[in-house]
């Protein structure tokens, strides 16, 4: 029986300590993206288009592909989201395009996809051939 015992204890605290070190990553991660800078591009002289960009964090990576229309963005696609809980970030899109900006709040529950969002709005239209 003592041998079973301790071999119990030594997974409890071996998965204790696993969980702790992903709790602090994780805990990390957030308070990094929380810190991501995000500036809106001027769109007074990019031309009419559909521009690609992507960012990636941790577990979250996304990629969107944004139409410029008349110095204007008119709509955001995302081809992909890996998001483990954040899918609720998607909809952040329709506020970019109802402000015509990048400086919106984040979706609740769903800060790190709503700025890898963000981010990849950013560098799709950073990106643009002008």
């Amino acid at each position: 029986m003592k041998k079973s015992k301790k071999k119990v204890f030594l997974v409890l605290g071996l998965f204790t300590m696993l969980m702790l070190g992903g709790i602090i990553a994780m805990h990390r991660m957030v308070e990094e993206v929380r810190r991501l800078s995000v500036a809106m591009p001027d769109l007074s002289h990019m031309p009419d288009g559909n521009y690609a960009g992507e960012y990636a964090k941790g577990p979250v990576r996304v990629e969107v592909e944004v139409t410029v229309r008349q110095h204007k963005i008119t709509d955001i696609v995302i081809v992909r989201h890996d998001n483990g809980l954040g899918g609720a970030a998607e909809t952040i899109t329709d506020d970019v395009i109802r402000e015509q900006s990048l400086e919106v709040d984040a979706v609740s529950g769903a800060t790190v996809s709503s700025k890898c969002i963000l981010k990849a709005i950013e560098n799709a239209l950073e990106n643009a051939d002008l």
